[in-house]
């Protein structure tokens, strides 16, 4: 009888597991498993299964996959690590898990369903040498992958690894290039600082949106110091709650310096303590304790900005120093709070939570109506109801977004906020000089106002200035290090606008593992896949966006996107004429 052959191909094997798995154990053995479960349901099986993996085996912590190519095991293992990256944001060290990955292209030995040899015992020896949230691939996976994926991918050399002969060449995978999000980001010549959540020292988490506002506003007051180097809201926030040196912070986020405290309201009483720190030595600049009356709060900001002014030895303008005694804000203190709550409704972006914005926002000028943020933030709510067709007649929704605006600008245009309100309702007009007017001047009166030079760069992008809008896109980025999930789109839009199908691709393969729920993204990357004849991936995301949006339409879609340009839209409905889609 014939001796049965044994059975060989040539496989991408990923391996991965849990950094610190016992550690996290022994501190909540319940919650860990539970968090393990969710991350591994909700996002690591799912993009396996979208990349045309095989779960070949668990292993507790663990995972073996194979696929057929090098290339779909690196997407897979990019969009898991960006996934995670984002649902760890803002967790407490002791409940983030961080997965380690690496992945070999070799030869395997398949028997009853598993696979073996050097080929995965490689993998395995890369997993292990990778840090958290990193991934170590073979020089053979490098090979396979390079110029393909827009990614960086540093070598690390040979490293001696167990039970192999010979020494392994290791290659770390990085982000996309194209100057996105870097690892340690430079710190600028000029004086650079980021503000963190001061701690709600209240005892009442309802309180929770009062600390954070105090910190917000000392962000938005400090970047308006031109002299100063300031990082936006969003990055500084994913620190609240978390246990991280200074040193670490300053090294993630690319400055010199540290603003935290916190905040105690108790009555009609308020106590703020807030302390400057070198984030290089981690000693002090400044420290000071403020007990004031709760309606001496505005004057306590402006108190605590001059000192840190002050103490970073920066000389304000006259227009400065009259743009930090509040103009436009308001001396109420409740409609203040209305402000602050709805404030950080706003930023949900759904739905209801607009509709609650909205609501607050008008209480808010019921009590006091010269303030001018509430208008502002009406705006933003009246373009997210253009957009999403939330409501019957969206043409009167940005008729109504630019009254808002234009109220916010009479009540003080010195305020960047109106600007940035005014050029984001022009763009979806289809007004595009005065939309890019309006969006410079904000970033005229505030140089660190991210959201600005987001916003900028979308119109740039939807005027046809493509490499112009991802300078400005770049210079959100860097001020917001830990950058929401649309500058991903919006950045991918310039790509794709310039032909660069490859890093649109990889761009908004980052944004769906961020955001799965996304139907513009998924719709973009259908059209950047069928133009670069990937029709298998280009009808996955089809699907994709047919599950999370069964309504989605070209034409709605045609109708709303403002492209000045129509072959920007049409080089869309090519790509997906290319795959074979609608």
């Amino acid at each position: 009888m014939e001796a049965e052959r044994t059975e060989r191909r040539l496989a991408a094997i990923l391996a991965a597991d849990v950094a610190g798995y016992s550690r996290l154990m022994n501190h909540d053995e319940e919650g860990t498993l539970q968090r393990l479960k969710a991350h591994l349901g909700e996002l690591v099986e799912p993009h396996i299964a979208a990349h045309r993996g095989r779960i070949v085996k668990r292993t507790g912590d663990g995972l073996l996959v194979d696929f057929a190519s090098a290339v779909e095991a690196v997407r897979c293992a990019v969009a898991i690590q960006a996934g995670m990256n984002d649902r760890n944001r803002g967790a407490p060290d002791e409940a983030r898990i961080e997965f380690r990955i690496g992945i070999n292209l070799g030869d395997v030995i398949i028997e009853d369903g598993d696979i073996f040899g050097d080929g995965v015992n490689i993998a395995a020896r890369l997993e292990a040498l990778a840090e958290p949230g990193g991934i170590f691939v073979s020089r053979a996976v490098r090979d396979s992958v390079r110029d393909k994926l827009g990614i960086e991918l540093e070598d690390l050399g040979e490293k001696p690894v167990k039970n192999i002969a010979r020494p392994v060449r290791v290659f770390r995978v990085g982000r996309a290039n194209g100057g996105r999000r870097p690892a340690a980001p430079s710190v600028p010549d000029k004086p650079s600082i980021a503000v963190l959540p001061f701690a709600n020292m209240s005892g009442d988490a309802e309180q929770e949106y009062f600390s954070d506002g105090i910190s917000e506003d000392l962000i938005t007051d400090l970047s308006k110091v031109q002299a100063l180097f300031v990082i936006a809201r969003n990055s500084s926030f994913t620190y609240k709650g978390r246990s991280v040196k200074v040193q670490e912070i300053g090294q993630e986020l690319g400055v010199r310096f540290v603003l935290e405290g916190s905040i105690r309201k108790a009555g009609n009483r308020v106590r703020i303590t807030a302390q400057l720190v070198d984030a290089q030595t981690g000693g002090h600049l400044w420290a000071d304790r403020f007990d004031r009356e709760l309606t001496d709060i505005f004057a306590t900001q402006d108190e605590v900005v001059h000192k840190i002014v002050e103490a970073l030895a920066v000389k304000l303008s006259r227009a400065e120093e009259q743009d930090l005694k509040k103009g436009g804000g308001t001396k109420n203190l409740e409609a203040y709070e209305c402000w602050l709550r709805a404030r950080q409704l706003l930023g949900r972006g759904t739905a209801e939570s607009i509709a609650e914005a909205r609501a607050l926002h008008r209480r808010a000028l019921e009590l006091d109506p010269n303030f001018s943020a509430p208008h502002v933030g009406l705006a933003f709510a009246a373009v997210s109801d253009y957009v999403n067709a939330w409501v019957p007649d969206p043409g009167s929704a940005l008729e109504e977004g630019e009254r808002w605006a234009r109220r916010a600008l009479e009540l003080d245009d010195r305020q960047p906020g109106g600007y940035v309100a005014m050029g984001n309702v022009r763009v979806w007009q289809r007004r595009y000089e005065e939309a890019l007017a309006a969006l410079q001047r904000s970033v005229e009166l505030d140089p660190n106002y991210a959201q600005g030079h987001g916003v900028l760069g979308m119109a740039l992008m939807y005027a046809g200035k493509h490499r112009e809008a991802l300078d400005a896109l770049a210079v959100a980025m860097r001020l917001d290090p830990h950058y929401p999930n649309i500058l991903l789109h919006l950045a991918a839009q310039a790509h794709f606008g310039l032909g660069d199908d490859e890093l649109a691709a990889a761009h908004l393969a980052e944004r769906i593992a961020r955001n799965p729920n996304t139907d513009a993204s998924r719709m973009l990357l259908a059209a950047a896949y069928g133009h670069l004849g990937r029709i298998d991936e280009a009808k996955a995301a089809w699907d994709g966006l047919m599950e999370v949006n069964p309504g989605f339409s070209m034409a709605q879609r045609e109708g709303v996107l403002p492209y000045k340009d129509p072959r920007d839209f049409q080089r869309i409905l090519d790509g997906l004429a290319k795959a074979g889609l609608p």
